[in-house]
């Protein structure tokens, strides 16, 4: 008995360690990650794009603000947000005075869910079952509006369910963005079609990476995708990974780089044809206020750049 209360007491303290480190070291140690993709022409010159996620803002989180705010300093040519920048409308005014350092770098955004509602409590156990219809009748609106407008302002670009061209360094670069697929609220049908060829590049942006968007902006010809929404799994086994990513993307493509094509989803371990598209999906800033803490998951932001291809 003696020795069944010790084992317990020693797992009881593990777990309690475990979890302080998750809710106040972890959560809170901000990292860059660094990918080079070779998505170019021939003789381009490299392009470094900031991809900003899932920041889940409160307005007392100063010291996450403030790193972001940092991030200005790579000087980046491109800007990609890809959603759920905040969890409270008072997190607004904070959100867009730690962007404000990236006014005029060109950018392109969409939105996730919790930039249009109040993050509401959520059992966790069921982050472990496949994802359902997400419910957003009792969640208080987010001044949606007001973040867009700023964002506008800052002189990027509204990717909602839309197409559109930007000039990135002196080169034409062609974007399909769809509203948050984690609601439904995708419309790809709406903006479907071949990129133009005379675009450097053709990139897909969506907060959550499903499946469905990604085939559809793979088909379309899109060389590079870019998506955030999974918090990288959130809370990960070392040696595992992600146990969960919260939509119907496979673990093994929680976070980083990989490769995607139409049907890529189905055929799990099948090489990618030469054709395939590059998929980068950031593990995210922040966490929902009711689940504070990351375990093997540190937070992230990323500096992709993007070099010519072979």
């Amino acid at each position: 008995m003696h020795l069944a209360l010790r084992a317990a007491s020693v797992v009881g303290a593990a777990g309690a360690i475990g979890v302080g480190y998750a809710s106040l070291v972890e959560r809170n140690a901000y990292v860059l990650r660094r990918f080079t993709v070779p998505v170019l022409p021939p003789g381009h010159r490299s392009l470094d794009v900031l991809h900003l996620s899932d920041l889940h803002l409160m307005s007392g989180q100063r010291r996450k603000a403030a790193w972001v705010a940092e991030l200005a300093d790579l000087r980046p040519d491109l800007v990609v947000n890809t959603g759920d920048n905040i969890s409270h409308p008072d997190a607004i005014p904070a959100v867009l005075e730690a962007f404000s350092g990236l006014e005029g770098v060109p950018g392109v955004f969409v939105l996730g869910s919790n930039d249009y509602f109040v993050p509401k409590f959520k059992n966790p156990a069921l982050y472990l079952v496949p994802p359902r219809p997400v419910t957003t009748t009792k969640s208080r609106r987010l001044p949606t509006e007001d973040l867009v407008k700023g964002m506008l302002d800052l002189g990027w670009t509204d990717l909602t369910n839309t197409r559109a061209t930007v000039d990135v360094a002196g080169s034409a670069v062609e974007f399909v963005g769809v509203d948050d697929p984690h609601l439904k609220y995708d419309r790809y049908g709406l903006v479907s079609g071949s990129f133009s060829p005379e675009a450097a590049l053709s990139v897909g942006v969506t907060h959550a990476p499903y499946q469905r968007v990604l085939d559809a902006m793979a088909r379309d010809g899109a060389s590079l995708l870019i998506a955030g929404h999974t918090h990288g799994g959130q809370l990960c086994v070392p040696g595992f990974g992600a146990l969960v990513t919260n939509c119907d993307l496979d673990r093994g493509r929680a976070k980083g780089l990989s490769r995607w094509w139409p049907g890529a989803g189905r055929s799990l371990g099948s090489p990618a044809p030469n054709d395939a598209a590059w998929l980068e999906v950031s593990a995210g800033l922040g966490t929902s206020p009711f689940a504070p803490v990351r375990f093997a998951c540190r937070p992230e932001a990323t500096l992709l750049t993007l070099v010519p291809s072979a």
